[in-house]
């Protein structure tokens, strides 16, 4: 080991120390034992240029116990990325580039958002599956234009973590070579050693998983390190290399044990710190010049083989100029000229489940988007998410498009958004409604990252049926409606479903769930495009002002228009609305809310098989509500419906009661 890399990683360490004091917030456990890791990894094999952050050929790496994020803010600053030792001060402050764990920013070579453990290591596996059918569709004998690895760092909390092992299941399974898995072994968790929870062989685990593994005992020792890593890169399947490490390493007082995880060191173990480590330099946030000439001159190596890459890039594009137009598609992507693609927004007359009419769009894109990728948690057959003819993504068949996720919802969204972050392809996942539960934790992320990710979800409500409560999602429309930078859209019929997909070829920067219907709904009369506002009139009232509005969404539209035309039997005149998406009228102008919720109308009346949680907005203080406040039951569907009061006359009942008690009001004003 020479020297000067030593004290680079002492540096790394007393700048997470210094910068996790000054805050009097973080985890300085984990940088101070794991640093030798992370620096092996930079200066011996890691491909990236931080001149160039985006550079498509770039080793991925992922800091998956974001926790330990001071580790990588310190290397990221003295390999040259976007963050200053200004930065570093301003750890944990609002509004700095170094917040409490990393967010996603190429720029400051930050690859992902972490925190939630066990998600970067999810997250990791989508990029490696990135990079395996891109390399796939791309590269040519001699010329490996896609070509990276993917490393992700983890800790004892990401392997008890279900995800991660969902995740690492599967990229076994899929033999995901490009995928090296770091773990910083130390033994402790926040309440002590991790035998008090956490006794497994981690190494037979990994190995069943399909990993070729490796220990290094001495996590202080860097070649042995970059050792490990090079046997690893020489594989052809996922590797596993387990670092031992300690906690806290170099603070006499705070050295394997718990306190160092998530606390100040405090001043005088600082003191102590640098003492051991033979840090000369007594100023906090100071690093002589000599380290950033040693990490400069392994950059430098570095900046010679991008070079050598961008003119393999260019011969390549001259050798095979077919290739340049389907480049241009895959990563430069417009999907804003399939808008008006009659051929594709093509319905038809008959009644039909939704989650059937999203499946024929899906399967017309697909012939449209060579990028489009995707597939269901093992649920491909009811989700109607299956591309035909665009085989299996598989150890054998890296350029198929349809991935297996096996029964894996929420390493499946985890690894959509490793795929999206990769850049080259455009992802969507699909399950049952109800194990959205399942998948939560990730969606978050996507809408955190900005990612587009599509979330296909099907049997939408009580028209599940037969399956009972356990499927039945009441409540979950609720919870992701309330999600910042989150789309959902519950469309009526074929017409609706199409909207929908409009919205999403045109998302940039937020993920969209499209929630659909399992039974048949009818194709209704002036539904359509409008629907991309997330709300529209679909019967106008004859009178100047309606005697009330009756909103509904999805399967439930059809019951409203029903009931609608009953009530003008009785001269009651109703405006329908629908509203397949809360939060895309909630962005409309409030010209346009006005125009199709007049403020001087609070006669409103609200049907939805889900749960009344958050219509209060729309529904107003003395509107009503038909909704489910029940977790459901076992039936046929339709029979559900009826019991719980999805009916015409139920809904001319409740209107009846509506309309009495807004003219009672009205009535005890006037006297």
């Amino acid at each position: 080991m020479r020297k000067t890399d030593e004290q680079t990683v002492n540096a790394m360490r007393i700048l997470s120390a210094d910068a996790i004091q000054k805050a009097k917030s973080g985890h300085p456990g984990m940088p101070l034992g794991a640093s030798p890791i992370v620096f092996s990894l930079y200066a011996n094999h890691l491909n990236f240029n931080p001149e160039n952050p985006k550079m498509q050929n770039r080793d991925r790496f992922i800091l998956s116990a974001g926790h330990g994020s001071m580790l990588l803010y310190s290397i990221n600053h003295l390999f040259g990325y976007d963050i200053t030792i200004e930065d570093i001060k301003k750890f944990r402050q609002f509004g700095s580039n170094t917040p409490g764990h990393p967010e996603c920013s190429p720029e400051r070579g930050i690859e992902a958002t972490t925190g939630p453990l066990g998600a970067g290591a999810s997250m990791a596996c989508g990029m490696a599956i990135a990079e395996a059918h891109l390399a796939a569709i791309f590269n040519k004998q001699g010329y490996d234009i896609i070509n990276n690895y993917t490393y992700v760092l983890l800790g004892d909390g990401c392997m008890m973590e279900g995800v991660s092992n969902e995740a690492f299941s599967l990229a076994g399974t899929l033999k995901l070579k490009k995928l090296i898995v770091l773990y910083d072994s130390n033994d402790i968790t926040i309440e002590g050693n991790c035998s008090l929870a956490f006794k497994e062989n981690t190494l037979k685990r990994m190995e069943a998983y399909g990993f070729y593994v490796q220990t290094v005992k001495n996590g202080n020792n860097i070649d042995e390190i970059s050792k490990a890593i090079a046997r690893a890169k020489k594989q052809d399947k996922p590797s596993f290399i387990k670092i031992n490490t300690k906690i806290g390493y170099g603070c006499p007082k705070k050295e394997g044990k718990p306190s160092s995880h998530g606390e100040p060191l405090g001043e005088e173990n600082i003191c102590d710190l640098r003492k051991t480590l033979k840090w000369e330099y007594k100023e906090p946030f100071f690093v002589p010049d000599e380290i950033y000439q040693n990490c400069r001159q392994y950059l430098d190596k570095k900046l010679e083989k991008q070079k050598e890459y961008e003119i393999k890039k260019t011969e390549y594009f001259e050798k095979f100029p077919e290739m340049k137009p389907l480049w241009d598609k895959y990563f430069n992507s417009d999907y804003t000229n399939l808008l008006n693609d009659e051929e594709i927004w093509k319905t038809d007359t008959k009644a039909a489940a939704t989650r059937n009419s999203s499946g024929g769009i899906l399967n017309k894109l697909k012939d449209k988007i060579p990028n489009l990728i995707g597939g269901s948690a093992d649920l491909a057959p009811s989700n109607k998410t299956e591309m035909k003819d665009a085989g299996s993504f598989s150890s054998e068949n890296y350029k198929g498009r349809n991935i297996h996720f096996g029964v894996r919802e929420m390493a499946m969204a985890g690894i959509a958004n490793g795929i999206m972050l990769y850049g080259g392809l455009r992802v969507f996942i699909s399950t049952f409604f109800v194990f959205s539960d399942f998948l939560k934790p990730m969606a978050r992320l996507s809408a955190l990252m900005n990612l587009p990710v599509t979330y296909i979800f099907t049997h939408d409500s009580i028209g599940v049926g037969e399956d009972g409560p356990t499927h039945e999602p009441v409540e979950h429309l609720a919870m992701l409606r309330s999600m910042p930078n989150f789309i959902t859209f519950r469309p009526a019929d074929a017409k609706e479903t199409m909207a929908g997909w409009k919205y999403i070829l045109q998302s940039k920067k937020t993920p969209v769930a499209l929630v659909l219907s399992r039974q048949n709904l009818p194709q209704l009369e002036n539904t359509g495009d409008d629907a991309i506002k997330g709300a529209y009139i679909v019967k106008k009232e004859i009178k100047k002002n309606p005697d009330l509005i009756i909103i509904a969404s999805g399967s439930e539209l059809s019951l409203a228009l029903d009931s609608a035309n009953e009530l003008m039997k009785e001269n009651i005149d109703a405006r329908v609305v629908s509203m397949p998406s809360m939060e895309l009228f909630g962005i409309q102008t409030k010209e346009y809310k006005e125009s199709v919720l007049p403020s001087c109308n609070q006669k409103r009346l609200v049907i939805e098989a889900l749960s009344r949680f958050g219509w209060g907005r729309y529904m107003g203080v003395k509107g009503l509500s038909i909704t489910m406040d029940d977790f459901g039951a076992s039936a046929p569907g339709d029979i559900l419906f009826e019991k719980f009061g999805f009916t015409v006359k139920n809904v001319v009942k409740t209107a009846h009661k509506l309309l009495m008690e807004t003219s009672d009001e009205k009535n005890k004003e006037t006297v």
